[in-house]
């Protein structure tokens, strides 16, 4: 059943009715009318551990899966001896101008041991295999975002077969339930079986079991199948079959040896053991509901509309090969509420944050190790997160933050001989920090503070004065103290400056980017301002303070551009994804329209240089600065490019797109661009960084009307508004910490008092109403 809450509010002397659906009033589904039969098109299922995609075949059901802890290497201390001896010879041949001298000395003397990181690994593949289920009709597959369960359907014979498929982060388990319509109709047998070269298949106990080893290093992994059916169940050959069935339920669960980045001594068949045992006696009617409500109490937070022209009756895939042809507003809405059911499916309180792919990853040998890329893409995996009131889901990255910070210590000492922490431009599950790869694009020291701003935007939006005391604050202060140490003055300019670095993948070693200083700026007074909050640190923050204006500032260079350097080197023709320069407008605000508008013409201007094309994630990024840039059009124009249809294994790394499950096509597949596109839409309507809350600051044309609920704001608020052909009309306003809220749209604003748990509402000219 669908309740509806309805307000009435007298407007002006007319009656406003607010129509406030549960979430399951909004058709949230990815749905197709084929089987998959590559992996992105195979639809996701997560609780944060476990993940499974899930590719709703016929004949054969096939479901590969992963375990968020299963990576290859072992506990390891990544820093380079004696590396610190050869900083300033760095720097010197820097200074020199001798950049290939400086990568050459730097690549023998300063790179992470071993050069590269590890890689995150698949576990294995559960094929479910039918009789006589060639011949079929009716055929429906489905994610259906409202409750996180993947559903297949068809019909056979004049039988109705149906499946229903998800991963409880109540009991940990993946679930698998199947039904017929036909007493005794169902009749299947289930197999494992793994990528691995070292595995162990076989049946134990009325269960089936995998168990993998990976080939380069210490972890090992159990998984076993258990199930509860009303028919008649055999092992043949260490397969399940069942026979004389009218419904079956799978239970899937797995574990590793791995404890923390520092032990590997688990014991992962007693872990599933545990897991399994915890559902002994309970109904799958039982554990779905668990499943739905545990779910629900993040996903219902929050709801879009920006209104529907009917082709939710197309076929997910069909939607997204005609998005080019013509709007589909709806498309747009189910991407940021799919973005936001992935956050919840790979992101859990007590588990590890979302990687390169989120928690799903086929390949023995992933696309870029499948690890953490902190130069933006980890980053941008948690945009999305506050705004979009998923705030819990963030605590896996700042367990990882955390971690970083610890043997960031390590690297700092070893290889800057400096106090504090520092993290360059990857770190994996054994949480390395040294720079990796090669010196022209490994040494880059930003990845602590980048990091950083993650604690304080937790604060900013929260107003949680407990989690920066206790969390946020000390790591963001030693992050501060390393660069407080590292930064060193410009022989040419005098201006401190960050050195050996480089524009992430962009230039070579180099020694001031831009970004560098954009980030440690930044930083530095988010430290200043939180001691003032907590009233600490008053001699460390009035060093910093003094730090700030000797930082090398931002600097207009001769086309017009944002310089990406130092030197006014940028070249026009430079096409290149990143655009990192632009950190300090997105997702910074160094620069910003009220205190340097200057500096936003000058970034406008290197974006338009760059271009709007790009991979996955670049456009996603580029869609955020348009909104800051209050150009919603041209965002659009940006989000169409990212609705482009990639076929599966298509690898032209510069032109991204969306593939057929709406996973984000680099391409190959990286989960950033789905992350930070559904930022970047919500960025189009309300923006909170500077002095104000501002309502429908870019809005395109093609968002002429709609509204949104649940959506929050810096300074503790949360709120829900609706507009209509381009206008505001409504506004609610929930105060969580008592702040004043300042609130602009267009021409209109309003500054007022609130107390902690009181609603405000407001008119579109915002004029209290109540």
């Amino acid at each position: 059943m669908k309740i509806f809450l309805f307000i009435i509010y007298p407007i002006f002397g007319l009656f406003f009715i607010s129509c406030h659906p549960a979430t399951e009033a909004r058709n949230l589904r990815l749905w197709y009318a084929n089987p998959a039969t590559e992996w992105t098109e195979a639809l996701p299922v997560g609780n944060g551990r476990l993940g499974a995609m899930v590719y709703g075949g016929v004949g054969q059901e096939h479901i590969q899966f992963n375990e968020e802890t299963l990576w290859t290497g072992g506990p390891h201390d990544y820093a380079h001896e004696g590396a610190s001896d050869y900083l300033d010879k760095i720097r010197t041949l820097l200074f020199e101008g001798k950049q290939k001298k400086a990568e050459g000395l730097a690549m023998e003397k300063f790179m992470s041991v071993p050069l590269g990181q590890m890689a995150y690994q698949p576990f294995g593949d559960v094929y479910i295999k039918f009789s006589n289920h060639e011949k079929y009709t009716n055929y429906h597959r489905e994610l259906d975002l409202n409750q996180a369960i993947c559903r297949t359907s068809y019909q056979v014979n004049g039988i109705n077969y149906s499946r229903e498929i998800f991963a409880s982060n109540p009991d940990q388990l993946i679930v698998i339930h199947l039904d017929a319509d036909q007493k005794g109709a169902l009749a299947f047998e289930v197999s494992l079986d793994a990528e691995h070269e070292n595995k162990v298949i076989r049946s134990v106990n009325g269960l089936i079991e995998l168990q993998v080893a990976v080939k380069d290093g210490v972890m090992k992994g159990t998984g076993k199948v258990k199930i509860e059916t009303d028919g008649e169940v055999s092992i043949e050959n260490n397969h399940l079959v069942i026979i004389n069935a009218m419904e079956a339920t799978l239970f899937l669960s797995a574990s590793t040896n791995f404890i923390s980045y520092k032990e590997v001594s688990d014991e992962p068949s007693t872990n599933v053991d545990t897991y399994l045992s915890k559902i002994e006696g309970q109904k799958y009617e039982n554990i779905r509901q668990h499943h739905i409500a545990d779910y629900q109490q993040l996903f219902e937070r929050f709801t879009l509309d920006l209104g529907s022209n009917a082709r939710d009756t197309l076929s997910t895939g069909q939607r997204i090969k005609q998005f080019q042809e013509s709007p589909d507003p709806g498309l747009i809405e189910l991407y940021v509420q799919y973005a936001r059911y992935l956050l919840i499916a790979s992101s859990r309180k007590g588990t590890y944050p979302a990687n390169l792919q989120g928690i799903w990853n086929k390949e023995l040998d992933p696309p870029w190790g499948s690890k953490y890329t902190v130069n933006i893409n980890t980053e941008m995996n948690y945009w999305p997160s506050e705004v979009t009131n998923l705030s819990e889901c963030q605590d896996p990255l700042f367990l990882l933050i955390e971690e970083c910070a610890e043997t960031g210590q390590i690297t700092a000492q070893k290889h800057y001989n400096a106090q504090g922490w520092v993290l360059h431009h990857n770190t994996d599950q054994w949480r390395g920090t040294a720079p990796i790869n090669h010196a022209n694009h490994g040494i880059w020291v930003g990845g602590s503070g980048w990091l950083s701003s993650h604690l304080w935007e937790h604060y900013l939006f929260t107003q949680d004065k407990a989690f920066l005391k206790e969390r946020a604050y000390p790591i963001m202060k030693e992050a501060a103290v390393f660069y407080s140490e590292f930064l060193i003055e410009d022989p040419k300019t005098g201006w401190l400056i960050s050195t050996p670095s480089n524009s992430p993948e962009n230039g070579g070693l180099v020694a001031g980017p831009t970004m560098d200083h954009q980030i440690i700026r930044s930083l530095f007074k988010s430290c200043i301002e939180a001691s003032k909050i907590l009233e600490i640190d008053t001699e460390f923050t009035s060093h910093l303070q003094e730090l700030v204006p000797k930082i090398a500032p931002n600097k207009i260079g001769q086309y017009g551009q944002l310089q990406e350097w130092m030197e006014d080197r940028d070249d026009p023709e430079n096409k290149h994804r990143h655009v990192s320069h632009l950190w300090g407008m997105y997702p910074g605000k160094d620069i910003n329209w009220e205190s340097s508008p200057e500096l936003m013409e000058a970034a406008r201007q290197s974006l338009i240089y760059r271009g709007d094309d790009g991979t996955g994630w670049s456009l996603a990024w580029k869609i955020n600065f348009w909104a800051r840039f209050l150009d919603g059009n041209h965002a659009y124009d940006l989000i169409k490019l990212l609705f482009r249809y990639v076929e599966s294994g298509k690898t032209n790394y510069q032109k991204g797109g969306s593939y057929l499950n709406l996973f984000d096509a680099h391409p190959p597949f990286q989960i950033d661009g789905n992350f930070g596109a559904a930022a970047g839409i919500v960025e189009l309507l309300i923006q909170s960084h500077l002095t104000s809350i501002d309502l429908l600051p870019a809005l395109p044309d093609a968002f002429d009307t709609g509204s949104i609920t649940g959506v929050c704001a810096r300074g503790g608020f949360e709120l829900d508004f609706s507009w209509n052909e381009m206008e505001l009309e409504r506004v609610v306003v929930r105060s969580k910490a008592g702040e004043i809220c300042n609130l602009k749209s267009g021409q209109n604003s309003i500054t007022f008092e609130t107390v902690a748990g009181n609603e405000y509402v407001l008119n579109g000219d915002l004029e209290m109403v109540k």
